[in-house]
Order: structure tokens, then C-alpha cells, then sequence
């Protein structure tokens, strides 16, 4: 009886909460990676400029579904806003035999926040030294084409999937949990490759512990500007990765476009710009348009490509 009676109070807290300019950011992932610290920059920066307080909140879980269906859920009045990556928001519908949720019709797009890029790293034990070398140990040595991916159902995935397709080389995808045994099983002679992104492996490329030999993005990384991309490599792939900001559907348009100004703002700082570029985040800042052009794009780009692998989640 007493927690029934304390419902009407806790209900009153919440919208006076909200009433008050409380902001939460939901972050779908776990704190401490390049996504939380970019989440808690922006937070910082954006809160003086819209007169309110912001909060991060780290609601981890099912790769992400768990922030995202909870947003999907929330009260669109502005009080909690939805960053996660870019493929966490099209990918996921298409791989889970019934989608949780659609991009286009349960959110309102904010803004393009930050991109990251993926790199393809092998041994340096491995007499290759570019990609095209690569490609022709590997079909020297097919006993030991096995590469590791992050985890199932990512971007390194599909891009593994889709390089064994076009190089007509049969591959064993080995995911894994996060880039660090990835890299370790690289230095241990234990995978021939992996897929994983740029600036998780810059450390050991940096210390010849293994070697990138092509970047993911549509031009040469900015981290690492010797390294070829895989497009000069003559692979037709660009598979780089982004942060994006939504509201839940039913949210003011206007009040999308007043976030999108404010994280422009925010992400247009030097000392912000830096921060981030240190941690192999390159910031972008867009509006509502720029992202959902963003998000098409990719989505029309990957959709046959996971399609044809047939993977599935099942929910």
C-alpha cells in the first residue's frame, strides 16, 4: 500500500522534473568509450547554452535495444534524447526477425554527431605489405583464412561478409568481445586478420605489434594518413561509422532543430574538436536532414549485403 501511494508523488517528481529543463541523454552502450565520452562532452557544452541541466545515462543491454526501445517509449517533451551509432539504427531492423523498432517512424532525427572509421589489421609476421599483398597470401594460405570481428551482427561483420564475397576467398568469421582480444589474437598468431575500428588498433600499429594495411573511410584517415583506403586498395567499400542524436517520435520539430544547433555549436569547439580527435572520433555536427540522409544512405547500401549473408536475430 505504501509503494501504491508513493505512484501519484513519484509521478508529480517526474513532471516537475521535466518541466524544469531536466535533460537525459540515453547512451545505449556501457561508459568509458569514445561514444560515453563524446555523450558527456556534448552534454556539458549543450546544457549553458539550452538553460537546463543534462544527464548521461548508460542504459546498456541487448547491442543497444535496451536505450533504444526506452527512448522509443519516452514522453517526447524534450526531456531525454536518444545518441547511439548509426548502425546500431539500421542494422538492427534488419537483422532481428521482428524489428523492435523503426528509425524513420519512432524517432525524430536531431543531428549527425561524430564518424569513426574501421580498419582491416593483420600481423606484421605477414610478408604482405598492402591490402593487394594481403589478398594474395590469402589465397596462397586458405587453411588460414580465419578473421575476428567485434561481434556479431556489426559493420566488421557485414564488411567481412561482403570482402569474402567480392575477393571470391572463403573466410571464418570469429567474433569476439571488443577489439582488444581481436588484436591480441592478431599478435598471438591466432587469426590471420580482423576488422575492427581504426583507433582501437592505432596503439599496436603505432608500436609495430600488428599493421594496418587499408582504412574503411571514403578518404584516408586523418589518424593515420599512410594507410591506404580500401577503395584505393580496389575494393568498392566504404564502411566508416557514426554517433547520431534522436528524440522519440511525437517530439517538436522545432525543438529537434534547437538540439541540432546546440551540438553543432558544441562539437565546432576547438577544445571539444580536440578531445575528440584523441580518441579517434572525427566531429561532424549536421541537422535533422543531414541525418536522416545519412541514415537512408546506409541502410540502402548494407540491406542486400545482410541479406544475403541471412543473419538473424532471433527476439
Amino acid at each position: 500500500m505504501s509503494g501504491c501511494l508513493g505512484l501519484p508523488l513519484l509521478a508529480h517528481a517526474g513532471e516537475a522534473l521535466a518541466q524544469a529543463g531536466l535533460s537525459k541523454i540515453i547512451f545505449p552502450f556501457a561508459a568509458g568509450a569514445g561514444g560515453d565520452t563524446l555523450c558527456r562532452l556534448i552534454a556539458q557544452e549543450m546544457a549553458p547554452a539550452l538553460q537546463r541541466t543534462i544527464v548521461v545515462e548508460n542504459r546498456t543491454g541487448a547491442d543497444g535495444l535496451i536505450g533504444i526501445k526506452g527512448v522509443k517509449s519516452a514522453n517526447p517533451d524534450g526531456s531525454m534524447v536518444l545518441v547511439t551509432t548509426g548502425p546500431t539504427m539500421y542494422l538492427l531492423p534488419m537483422v532481428e526477425t521482428i524489428p523492435s523498432f523503426d528509425a524513420a517512424k519512432d524517432f525524430v532525427p536531431v543531428s549527425l554527431l561524430a564518424r569513426f572509421e574501421f580498419a582491416v589489421v593483420i600481423s606484421p609476421a605477414i610478408e604482405a605489405a598492402d591490402f593487394k599483398g594481403f589478398v594474395a597470401w590469402l589465397k596462397a594460405h586458405p587453411d588460414k583464412t580465419s578473421f575476428g570481428v567485434p561481434s556479431n551482427g556489426t559493420i566488421p561483420h557485414f564488411m567481412g561478409s561482403k570482402l569474402e564475397k567480392d575477393l571470391g576467398i572463403a573466410m571464418t568469421r570469429v567474433p569476439y568481445r571488443g577489439s582488444a582480444p581481436i588484436l591480441n589474437d592478431i599478435i598471438g598468431g591466432h587469426i590471420s586478420f580482423g576488422i575492427t575500428t581504426l583507433a582501437d588498433a592505432l596503439p599496436q600499429h603505432r608500436a609495430k605489434g600488428v599493421k594496418i594495411i587499408a582504412a574503411s573511410s571514403a578518404e584516408r584517415s586523418p589518424f593515420a594518413p599512410e594507410v591506404p583506403t580500401l577503395k584505393e586498395s580496389g575494393i568498392d567499400l566504404v564502411a566508416d561509422a557514426w554517433y547520431g542524436m534522436w528524440l522519440p517520435a511525437g517530439s517538436s520539430p522545432e525543438l529537434a532543430r534547437k538540439l541540432g544547433a546546440a551540438a553543432s555549436v558544441a562539437l565546432a569547439k576547438p577544445e571539444v574538436k580536440e578531445k575528440l580527435t584523441a580518441i579517434g572520433l572525427i566531429p561532424v555536427g549536421s541537422n535533422a536532414e543531414g541525418l536522416t540522409k545519412e541514415l537512408a544512405a546506409n541502410a540502402a547500401f548494407w540491406q542486400p549485403v545482410v541479406k544475403a549473408t541471412g543473419y538473424k536475430i532471433e527476439n
